[in-house]
């Protein structure tokens, strides 16, 4: 779960390297010791989404694991096996130690643009939030947001569901899902300020789904002008979609 900036001033060098091991082995290393933390949104609040699309014994992956407590969360709530991943070394050593008596938390030190490390249809879900974000912020970002998402794709069982979280809007992250794979794609929203704490009344329904078609003009009008939310976009793997693809290429 990486740090993002949202602004739409120019990069500054640490934005550049937010794909680069280096740099999160580097501000890790400074951060020893802290507290852990969840970028977007902690594990309750996006729970009650998660039991909607991943049954309790399906094999998880989250990527961009960080030192967030979020694996911790779902394994609390009673998923059996979550495998965890980061780039950098020095926060997979922290937490591969903060949780040697656990078996069913993994941590394993990989790129998500290469995980062959897993064979192919090997997870039935994978979480994301911020690691393709993080991927759209630094060098080369279509080139490395693409082969994140193939990789993506490749590790995944058919049916199964890529569930990311993102501040990227439909205009903007809908061309880039579609291009990569072949997903049936359902969007749903969560407000940004509200945590599980709150008494508050969200504005919007996260177990709903937000109307979406092909070009995101009807998730933009459903939610207004610049909605405070993040984005879900919930994708899950359909082969028949590429098979139908490829007839038609052939055809």
């Amino acid at each position: 779960m990486k740090r993002m900036i949202t602004g739409s001033g120019s990069w500054s060098n640490s934005q550049a390297a937010y794909g680069e091991a280096w740099y999160w082995d580097k501000r890790y290393t400074i951060e020893a010791g802290g507290a852990p933390f969840d970028w977007y949104q902690k594990y309750p609040s996006l729970a009650p989404l998660l039991h909607l699309y991943i049954p309790l014994h399906h094999r998880v992956l989250v990527v961009g694991c960080g030192n967030s407590a979020f694996s911790e969360g779902m394994v609390n709530d009673g998923y059996s096996e979550v495998f965890n991943i980061d780039i950098s070394s020095v926060v997979v050593e922290a937490m591969q130690k903060k949780y040697s008596s656990s078996q069913k938390l993994k941590y394993m030190k990989m790129d998500v643009r290469d995980m062959s490390a897993f064979e192919a249809g090997s997870f039935d879900a994978i979480v994301d939030k911020g690691t393709l974000d993080s991927m759209l912020c630094g060098h080369n970002s279509r080139e490395n947001a693409a082969k994140m998402l193939e990789e993506v794709d490749r590790v995944l069982k058919d049916r199964g569901v890529y569930i990311l979280v993102t501040y990227g809007a439909p205009n903007y992250r809908l061309r880039l899902l579609k291009n990569s794979c072949s997903w049936t794609i359902k969007l749903h929203v969560i407000d940004k300020l509200l945590s599980e704490e709150t008494t508050e009344r969200r504005a919007w329904d996260l177990t709903c789904p937000v109307p979406l078609n092909d070009d995101g003009i009807s998730a933009e009008a459903a939610l207004g002008n610049n909605p405070d939310v993040h984005y879900i976009y919930v994708c899950i793997k359909d082969e028949s979609c590429r098979q139908n693809k490829k007839h038609e290429f052939t055809s």
